[in-house]
């Protein structure tokens, strides 16, 4: 947990039942969209054709500035929402050989590399790092290292967050359309970042992990997951946030519909693994106001589908290390030291150091679950829990 998220949670779990206050005014605020980015990202989701049109163009604009970019061992983050996924894209985004999308590429994200032209010749004003949208105490920066390649799949896969159906991509998923376009896309954002590998942070990427293995035969997944209970409260908490903020600031929907975000707020969508039943009731739930059953049984859903795959694909598992975010708090230097490892990432004693003093463990609250709810959790998700590790009462 950074620094951030701790003072954050800690201000609000002292007491266990502020947990569930309302968002802060300066939170809501933070949701408002400006109109420039609001009409640009409008046309784009309107006219995803176009769109792909444009980052065709941009391709050849790129021309010998990429003609010479390998595409060595993508890195790819994803898990559920609030499991420590941002956190480890910040890390390695510090990375010098690593390159990923920031804040700015938004909303022309099928241009980097005319986009990134621009900004070169416009004048850049100075920026103060705010807090973001989330409220989780993380300030960013139009800099800041973010997840947008949700934009690019939504054009290819239109249906991809439709909870009717499947979301799974698998290796028999054949849209050479789309793997010609998203390679050059990576590659226009190695030569823009002046990079060597590339990053992505995508929670829905958990239901395309043997895709883009397919894709890329030398990819490097990290998967974080937390304990279901603080990761439920924290989803929870968020919930609420989004709803508040999209109420507020109604172009804040059409934004998140527009990114690819839909996990929270009041356009929330369940990814479906496979199981149209479990999530038509997932969505009931939400529907009929049972948040607490509602996420458990999505928690307990997507983690049993995500280590289904790995116990039945050992080339997959190999390329996946599950991060647990509590031993990522717990033993940091240890744990960060195999999460770069893994990606093929060398890193000094010192830079690592530093790393690890980002995360800290919140052992002082709990949250704010009466003990019913409590008991319906550890119901819910501890078969599931315990497949990772988790004991059923840890909190």
């Amino acid at each position: 947990m950074t620094d951030e998220d701790q003072n954050e949670e800690q201000s609000e779990n002292e007491n266990p039942r502020t947990a569930r206050s309302a968002p802060s005014d300066a939170a809501i605020a933070s949701f408002a969209v400006p109109t420039w980015m609001h009409r640009v990202g409008g046309w784009q989701q309107r006219h995803p054709r176009a769109a792909i049109k444009l980052g065709n163009f941009d391709t050849r604009m790129a021309g010998d500035a990429i003609a010479d970019i390998a595409i060595d061992a993508p890195i790819y983050v994803a898990g559920l929402a609030r499991s420590g996924t941002t956190i480890l894209l910040e890390l390695l985004a510090a990375h010098p050989e690593v390159g990923t999308h920031q804040y700015r590429d938004f909303p022309p994200i099928f241009t980097p590399w005319l986009w990134d032209r621009w900004l070169a010749r416009v004048p850049q004003p100075d920026e103060t790092a705010t807090e973001r949208a989330h409220g989780d105490g993380i300030a960013v920066t139009s800099r800041s290292p973010e997840a947008f390649e949700e934009v690019l799949w939504m054009a290819f896969f239109p249906d991809i967050h439709d909870p009717g159906h499947s979301s799974l991509l698998d290796r028999d998923t054949d849209r050479p359309d789309f793997a010609r376009f998203y390679a050059e896309h990576m590659r226009k954002v190695l030569a823009v970042r002046g990079a060597r590998r590339y990053l992505a942070k995508g929670n829905y990427n958990l239901m395309r992990l043997s895709y883009l293995q397919t894709l890329f035969k030398d990819a490097s997944f990290l998967l974080p997951i937390r304990d279901p209970v603080w990761h439920i409260a924290s989803l929870m908490k968020q919930q609420r946030l989004f709803e508040a903020g999209e109420k507020a600031h109604p172009r804040a929907l059409e934004h998140m519909r527009r990114v690819g975000h839909f996990e929270f707020g009041l356009d929330r969508r369940a990814i479906n693994p496979g199981d149209n039943a479990a999530v038509e009731h997932i969505e009931k739930l939400w529907a009929d106001g049972q948040e607490v059953e509602g996420w458990a049984r999505y928690w307990a859903l997507v983690y049993a589908d995500l280590k289904d795959r790995l116990e039945s694909d050992a080339r997959l598992n190999d390329a996946c290390l599950v991060v647990r975010f509590e031993d990522m708090c717990r033993d940091s230097l240890e744990i960060l030291r195999q999460v770069y490892s893994h990606c093929g990432l060398s890193i000094s004693d010192d830079d690592l150091a530093t790393a690890a003093d980002r995360l800290h463990e919140p052992g002082y609250y709990k949250p704010a679950f009466s003990d019913a709810e409590l008991e319906q959790i550890r119901e819910i998700t501890g078969p599931v829990a315990a497949r990772y590790g988790y004991a059923n009462d840890n909190v």
